[in-house]
């Protein structure tokens, strides 16, 4: 297992160092000059020129990668060039709306998607199956900006049950904050329950028809312990990796979901920079998401051997 986690993490380095090299050089060879944005339309090109030469953008790129590269090995990740401040305290600042999106959203998609699909598994042709099946194909086919707006509509327009748009930090309590957080949640996670419930269902289905089941079933085992303590469990590798890779995809609809919901989040953070050409920003951000997906994934193959012993590493 430790030498797992070793070429793993070598592997790890490699691919954070060919993230960098990709963000770097894409952001530089990108349409668009911070240094005029900053100087403004009536900036004249020594103006211009003078905003460059002060942000380093002036010396050759091979030069402001290694610099930057070093920066942030010793844990500097730059200073942001619109706002003046530290990138990490930025970040840090908006790390609280992402982070309760993202963990709500996980929590009601697993849930509900992995009981849904036990369910339909169970009752296979019955009305829970049905159900599912069209829920399925109608999350799967709407966006979520559509379903955000929708929710905006009835629940908060029209019902006036929850508020518009906004975030109320947890410190200001428990039921403002997850008053704001509802619609954000539901609207993020219809689309990760079908997913997640339609890969258990199928999982389950394979599982259930195998010899043992039939075993259990004859011996008078209980449907509890036949779905949860067999069938489960066995079906669980491929539902832990779906719920892997959700968790992964969710930083892309985090970004969309912010702006709908305007929650002052690090999807908007960066929506924000890549319009200022707000180079540290971008790149610090994408550097710390790619390193999350990374230990997602590392996280979710070391989780399979506690599911199936009979994987090792």
């Amino acid at each position: 297992m430790a030498a797992y986690i070793l070429r793993r993490f070598v592997s790890a380095i490699a691919v954070m160092a060919m993230v960098g090299i990709f963000i770097f050089f894409l952001l530089r060879l990108a349409p668009g000059d911070p240094a005029a944005m900053i100087a403004g339309k009536s900036a004249t090109a020594e103006m211009i020129a003078g905003i460059r030469e002060q942000l380093g953008l002036n010396d050759p790129m091979p030069v402001q990668f290694i610099r930057w590269v070093r920066d942030m090995l010793s844990g500097d990740f730059g200073t942001s060039i619109f706002a003046g401040r530290p990138v990490l305290e930025l970040i840090s600042q908006r790390l609280e709306p992402t982070l309760s999106l993202s963990i709500l959203t996980m929590i009601l998609s697993v849930t509900v998607g992995v009981c849904f699909g036990i369910l339909a598994a169970w009752r296979t042709g019955g009305l829970i199956d049905r159900i599912l099946t069209a829920f399925s194909a109608l999350a799967y086919s709407v966006p979520v900006f559509v379903i955000g707006f929708f929710l905006i509509y009835f629940l908060a327009i029209r019902l006036h049950w929850l508020p518009v748009q906004g975030y109320v930090p947890i410190a200001a309590g428990l039921g403002p904050w997850f008053g704001h957080m509802i619609m954000p949640t539901v609207a993020l996670g219809l689309g990760y329950i079908a997913f997640i419930a339609r890969i258990t269902r199928a999982s389950m289905l394979e599982v259930l028809s195998e010899d043992y089941m039939r075993t259990a079933a004859a011996k008078g085992a209980s449907s509890y312990a036949m779905l949860f303590h067999h069938a489960l469990k066995n079906a669980g590798v491929p539902i832990l990796t779906v719920i892997g890779l959700s968790f992964a995809w969710l930083i892309g609809g985090v970004v969309l979901t912010e702006t709908v919901f305007n929650l002052p989040g690090i999807g908007r953070l960066v929506v924000d920079a890549i319009n200022m050409r707000d180079y540290p920003i971008i790149q610090s951000v994408l550097i710390l998401v790619s390193g999350l997906y990374v230990l997602i994934n590392l996280t979710v193959d070391l989780a399979y051997t506690l599911i199936d012993p009979r994987i090792r590493y």
